[in-house]
């Protein structure tokens, strides 16, 4: 049994506490609405007398000024402090120093799970930081999911976490596109949901769809071979897409946007080349 302060008790926080206790670890409260600990203290948990009160904090707040205003002046000798609350990578590095001024270890994370999930099969969290501090706190932080460790550098955990979130909103939100446009000629949601299930499966797959494993052997290789598909052709492609939209009366900000990306890279010169080469439009804005 192991000793573990959870900082923040919004839906996460509240959670993260009553899945350490569940594991059977001692479980200290702290939130700044004192009430908010109240269901967890029913469940066994203590109150902790204040937001450093601990050897292991693990945080969960809407943001890194949070912690600081929760920590106040409060020195951090030999505390370790799990922060999973989100941020910019160079905010969170700036957040390791201030920790480490005053005499802590500061671990990153970034949380792959939404509340339900946590501490459920396939739940994982990306951390970074010292990594024989987070291998002394692991079997602690595994009550949460799997411990996925990325690196040093305190920044890389939410780059992680934010390349992980990026993936998310844009293709659930090119779904929501998607369902827009059918709705209007009268198609019903569960009529399309077996083709989009079955497209997010096979990007991922190794088939001829697989696009995402395709996609990073190219940007591994700098190659972007476009014989079969080049870029000019599915910029043209998007562009009717974009029109159907259009067309149909929905919201075209966003796939207008990526049209004009993909043109970008075919004006830039590339349009024989396959859809990956668009990287270097992105990453040379």
């Amino acid at each position: 049994m192991s000793q573990v302060t959870v900082v923040g008790l919004g839906p996460m926080g509240s959670k993260m506490a009553e899945t350490f206790l569940a594991a059977g670890h001692e479980v200290a409260v702290w939130n700044r609405t004192a009430s908010k600990a109240d269901p967890l203290l029913a469940k066994g948990a203590r109150r902790a007398a204040n937001a450093v009160d601990g050897e292991l904090l693990v945080v969960s707040q809407i943001g890194y000024q949070a912690m600081d205003d929760s920590f106040g002046d409060a020195r951090l000798d030999g505390k370790v402090v799990v922060n999973l609350s989100s941020g910019s990578p160079g905010e969170l590095r700036a957040a390791a120093r201030r920790v480490a001024e005053r005499g802590g270890t500061l671990i990153t994370g970034g949380i792959m799970v939404p509340p339900p999930g946590i501490g459920q099969p396939g739940a994982y969290t990306f951390y970074s930081g010292q990594k024989d501090v987070l291998d002394r706190h692991a079997p602690v932080l595994e009550a949460l999911g799997e411990v996925s460790y990325v690196g040093a550098d305190e920044g890389l955990a939410m780059m992680y976490y934010q390349a992980q979130l990026l993936i998310f909103w844009s293709s659930l939100t090119s779904y929501m596109h998607a369902m827009a446009l059918l709705s209007t000629a009268g198609v019903a949601p569960e009529e399309f949901l077996p083709f989009a299930r079955e497209t997010f499966i096979q990007l991922g797959g190794d088939g001829p769809m697989g696009f995402v494993g395709q996609l990073t052997e190219e940007f591994a290789a700098g190659s972007y071979p476009g014989e079969l598909n080049s870029l000019h052709m599915q910029a043209v492609g998007l562009g009717h897409a974009v029109e159907a939209l259009a067309e149909a009366g929905v919201e075209i900000t966003v796939p207008t946007a990526l049209w004009r990306l993909f043109e970008r890279a075919d004006a830039e010169g590339r349009g024989g080349e396959g859809l990956g080469t668009v990287i270097q439009s992105i990453m040379k804005p």
